[in-house]
């Protein structure tokens, strides 16, 4: 796999952001700080053709996160350099690892479609959704298909939009295998 330097530090500001978003540490712990990185590479993947942060996802229990070598480094980066703190804590009775961001993060890389991005799945996965209900949103078929610890591509996520197939699609595909020299 190549290793993007810009991928990790995308991450590292993307997870500093969606921490100071989630002013309450109770409401954003490592499962809800993983799908909301998930999630906002999976929408500006399907809005924009591309993730905020280029990290692979890859298949976990409870459901995709990013590499988790990439998702330590930036961790680990973001509380050495004093951005945030990182407490572990009894939620509900259940430990949880609380996130609280120490400063502003920068945002500049960050382009306004994709801070949007980033807001609307913040909102919704902080505000409106448990860790759980998080990890079952994401045991999608995808999901299930993967192996543990196999990447799962964000184009495969596609696929779990679930539809009829339309003339439209057969011809496209059609056209496709055709370029690829498999059709007659």
């Amino acid at each position: 796999m190549i290793f993007k330097a810009d991928g990790n530090v995308k991450l590292e500001m993307l997870m500093h952001y969606i921490i100071w978003k989630c002013k309450d540490p109770t409401t954003l712990g490592a499962t809800k700080l993983n799908k909301s990185l998930l999630y906002s590479d999976i929408f500006s993947y399907i809005e924009l053709g591309k993730s905020i942060t280029e990290v692979s996802y890859i298949k976990r229990q409870f459901g995709p996160v990013p590499n988790p070598k990439d998702f330590l480094q930036a961790k680990e980066k973001l509380q050495n350099e004093g951005k945030i703190a990182i407490t572990k804590n009894l939620y509900h009775g259940m430990p949880q690892h609380q996130f609280v961001a120490l400063e502003r993060p920068d945002i500049s890389m960050f382009t306004p479609e994709e801070i949007s991005i980033a807001d609307i799945v913040i909102e919704e996965m902080c505000q409106k959704y448990t860790a759980s209900s998080m990890s079952e949103l994401s045991h999608d078929i995808i999901w299930e298909a993967a192996e543990i610890g196999e990447e799962i591509p964000l184009h495969a996520f596609f696929a779990s939009r679930i539809g009829e197939i339309n003339e439209g699609d057969i011809q496209w595909a059609k056209s496709q295998a055709k370029q690829l020299g498999m059709g007659h």
